[in-house]
């Protein structure tokens, strides 16, 4: 398969399918009904005490097996929570999309995930019974329960796809650096098909530690749906939350072939390193300027293309300053045209899966033309003075839309969608 199409040109990548795991809803299109009305997936944590904690609240996939999780018990055992998101994440995205792999080569079909973390819950479960019951008590499935690279290779076993397949490790954008590999692996000639996004199953007891002691999470107990305002004035942190979202690429001609649905068309993806502060951001957003930047030259876009922006928009102090002033650098007078929304105020910060999570409702928002909000952007921070879309939903035509991911370490993604036609291949 040549690398290129005749005249030299990148192949055009579409998403053909989506599915997500969240604290919100397990089902796209309950999730993008929920986030439209202004639904919050935070909540009280229930996934285990938090009597010693100082945050008592995040976006757990509380109920999590479930009656509809489709993983048999023996799997469960086998399979570490964020490995489980993937699993069920991916078929609903597989069997969104109408592929039949047994009409495909398997060797043109992969997988490429992201998780900053990956199976912390198995590594705290197996350090108990070491240090409690001895060495010889840690389970034999310790390693590949727990390695980052669990969730596609399972993944990738259960359906025979035998491509390219690796896992991104960037802290809170490994989902859209991922997202981004796996565009340029069919752009570039290397598969037909990739299931890409992100899973993180971060929220142990460890893992909300960890967070709250570094002071990176809000702290308002006693208002969990209100905790998460990205842009607002009173803004004190991110909300921790855990789940997945995965999407199905698939270059143009061979959806076209099979008369494949299609939310969009993937247009650009541009990557940045701040090469700063191992957790803070740039102050200037100089790095994320850059990642947006790169993906605009990418998909061959000016600024003005752009119609809809979602915010990487964590509610942190540092953070959606920053992000602010990388819009403006990007973009400037354009900016303040832009439809903006942080949907993390709805979901809480879901780390290494966040990204694809948001690339899921930003293609819903290109099929739709409706730009989801910012709940509880009550009193907008001076410094974020752009059209953030507070509270409501906005309805207006979008062609062209971003999704920014910046995590720790200063790694900055930022990826392209534009709206295909009629949505047919």
């Amino acid at each position: 398969m040549l690398a290129a199409t005749d005249n030299g040109e990148k192949r055009r990548v579409v998403i053909t399918g989506l599915g997500v795991v969240t604290s919100l809803s397990r089902e796209v299109e309950s999730l993008w009904q929920r986030i439209l009305a202004g639904e919050s997936g935070i909540h009280q944590l229930k996934c285990f005490s938090t009597d010693e904690f100082k945050v008592k609240f995040g976006g757990d996939v509380w109920d999590w097996p479930g009656d509809d999780c489709g993983i048999s018990p023996k799997d469960l055992k086998r399979l570490d929570r964020f490995t489980q998101f993937a699993m069920v994440a991916g078929r609903k995205a597989l069997l969104d999309s109408g592929l039949e792999f047994s009409k495909e080569d398997p060797y043109r079909c992969g997988v490429i995930l992201g998780s900053g973390i990956g199976g912390l819950g198995e590594i705290e479960t197996q350090m108990r019974r070491l240090f409690y019951k001895g060495p010889d008590r840690v389970s034999a499935l310790t390693v590949p329960k727990m390695m980052l690279n669990a969730a596609g290779s399972n993944l990738s076993i259960e359906h025979g796809l035998r491509g390219p397949n690796f896992t991104v490790a960037t802290a809170c954008a490994s989902a859209t650096n991922a997202i981004g590999d796996a565009l340029k692996t069919i752009q570039h000639g290397d598969a037909d098909v990739m299931v890409t996004g992100g899973t993180e199953a971060a929220m142990t007891r460890m893992g909300l530690s960890a967070f709250q002691n570094i002071k990176a999470l809000s702290t308002r107990n006693e208002e969990p749906t209100k905790a998460s305002r990205p842009f607002d004035a009173d803004r004190d942190g991110f909300v921790f939350s855990e789940g997945a979202g995965l999407i199905v690429f698939e270059e143009l001609e061979h959806a076209r072939a099979r008369g494949a649905r299609i939310y969009s068309e993937v247009l650009g993806y541009g990557a940045s390193g701040d090469a700063g502060h191992i957790t803070q951001p740039d102050g200037n957003g100089t790095g994320a300027a850059k990642a947006m930047a790169a993906a605009l030259q990418n998909a061959q876009l000016t600024p003005e293309s752009v119609d809809y922006i979602n915010a990487h928009g964590t509610s942190t102090p540092l953070g959606d300053k920053a992000e602010t002033l990388a819009l403006k650098t990007v973009f400037g007078k354009h900016a303040y045209q832009l439809r903006i929304s942080s949907t993390k105020s709805q979901l809480g910060h879901s780390l290494g899966a966040s990204g694809g999570v948001e690339l899921v409702i930003t293609a819903k928002a290109l099929q739709e033309n409706i730009v989801p909000p910012t709940i509880n952007l009550d009193t907008p921070d001076p410094d974020c003075d752009l059209d953030y879309t507070p509270h409501e939903p906005k309805s207006c035509p979008l062609s062209v839309a971003m999704s920014n991911s910046f995590g720790f370490g200063g790694h900055n993604a930022s990826v392209i969608l534009g709206q295909f036609g009629n949505g047919k291949a």
